[in-house]
């Protein structure tokens, strides 16, 4: 008898292990994880909004809570979408998540039965591969340009009107850090609201733009078929795992909630006061404002280093905001291969091949800059391109 079940023996973890054990080794230079800098957490004024927290709120924090999370957080959260973007939004349209990659999770629950067709951005974020895949779907790759999803591609697949879902990181795209054009996204809803697919906007970088200007949400507010993801994660603290979606889908919403309730009844109840007080009592623009400042100048370090050190044939670009760059070596290298030896040069990135769902030996490679101050970041290319070079290769622009 075989004890696991089909789903997890289907589901590859071993990537998001390793780059997760590579951020905790002191010798290496990791360019792998997606860790924000840790002088960006607002640790003193968090310390102040946790003991203001249990003074005023006491034994509330330490009790059972409702699943859909704590009202006032929620409202926060609606507010900022209406300021931002104008969209009509309301507190019961917000569920409070532990980070917004349960929300993955929760919608494939809701909604993903085996065999059911889900589109994803090709490449796509590896955890929503990941987590999908425990729901034994038939993955729809989707390719993935400078200024978003290829329109024909993206249109062929959802004619028939079959697919359940279509996944998308709009803003500052991990792993590539590209951003959809508001042409692109025009177009895209043009597409997707003549369907019954539901679309999902991840965004948990899209208040880390350091060049450009916000776009609006491809549907975000304007079809029952949207659910919009967001995240505390990466602008106050990953730890706390506070993350939110966004729906105006009334039954959709009924299921989550019920999918939530089984899954962990509901969120982190201290963390989801201590994140309202600190919202209410701080300055949060101006904290965003420091973050992005300071990334700005992280990116540009690393472009200015692969600039100088790697070789011309190596291409990669060049994001407005997040944390991830994507680089391609070029045809016929594979950036698992690359990997491995740069570890022993104690460099590390997380090769391309676990962003796809149907290509091996990928040529191409993610890089975080957030987590490495500039001297690092030149170290870390530096130690990167001896590996290159060293390998002899001989890319092809694309």
């Amino acid at each position: 008898m075989q004890i696991f079940s089909d789903r997890m023996l289907k589901t590859d973890s071993s990537f998001i292990t390793e780059v997760l054990r590579l951020t905790g080794v002191k010798d290496i230079i990791s360019f792998a994880g997606g860790l924000p800098n840790p002088i960006s957490f607002p640790m003193k004024e968090f310390q102040e909004s946790i003991n203001r927290v249990l003074q005023e709120s006491g034994e509330k924090v330490f009790q059972y809570s409702g699943t859909q999370g704590y009202l006032p957080l929620r409202q926060w959260i609606a507010d900022r979408y209406k300021k931002r973007f104008g969209m009509d939004v309301t507190a019961d349209d917000i569920l409070i998540t532990t980070g917004s990659q349960q929300g993955l999770d929760l919608m494939g629950k809701a909604l993903v039965n085996k065999g059911d067709k889900v589109a994803v951005e090709s490449p796509c974020y590896l955890a929503a591969i990941q987590t999908f895949t425990l729901f034994e779907p038939e993955f729809l790759p989707i390719s993935l340009e400078d200024d978003g999803l290829n329109l024909e591609e993206l249109e062929a697949n959802l004619q028939n009107n079959d697919v359940k879902l279509l996944y998308t990181v709009p803003n500052f795209q991990n792993p590539t850090g590209i951003t959809y054009s508001k042409e692109k996204r025009e177009a895209i809803y043009e597409i997707i609201k003549k369907t019954n697919t539901v679309l999902i906007e991840d965004d948990p970088y899209g208040e880390l733009r350091f060049e450009g200007e916000s776009l609006p949400y491809i549907a975000g507010g304007k079809t029952t078929n949207s659910v919009l993801f967001g995240s505390f994660s990466k602008t106050l603290s990953p730890g706390m795992r506070i993350g939110y979606l966004c729906t105006k889908n009334k039954e959709l919403m009924g299921h989550l909630i019920g999918a939530k309730q089984s899954s962990d009844l509901h969120t982190n109840v201290l963390a989801q006061y201590a994140i309202h007080d600190y919202l209410t009592n701080n300055d949060y623009d101006a904290h965003i404002s420091n973050i992005t400042a300071l990334y700005k100048q992280q990116c540009e370090a690393m472009i200015a280093a692969m600039e100088k050190y790697l070789p011309a044939h190596v291409t990669f670009t060049k994001p407005e905001g997040g944390m991830f760059l994507w680089a391609d070596l070029g045809e016929g290298v594979s950036s698992v291969d690359v990997f491995k030896r740069a570890t022993e040069k104690k460099v590390a990135f997380v090769p391309g091949d676990p962003f796809y769902t149907n290509i091996k030996g990928a040529g191409t490679l993610r890089l975080n800059y957030t987590n490495s101050d500039p001297a690092t970041i030149e170290e870390g290319i530096k130690r990167l391109a001896s590996v290159l070079s060293k390998s002899g290769q001989i890319g092809v622009m694309k």
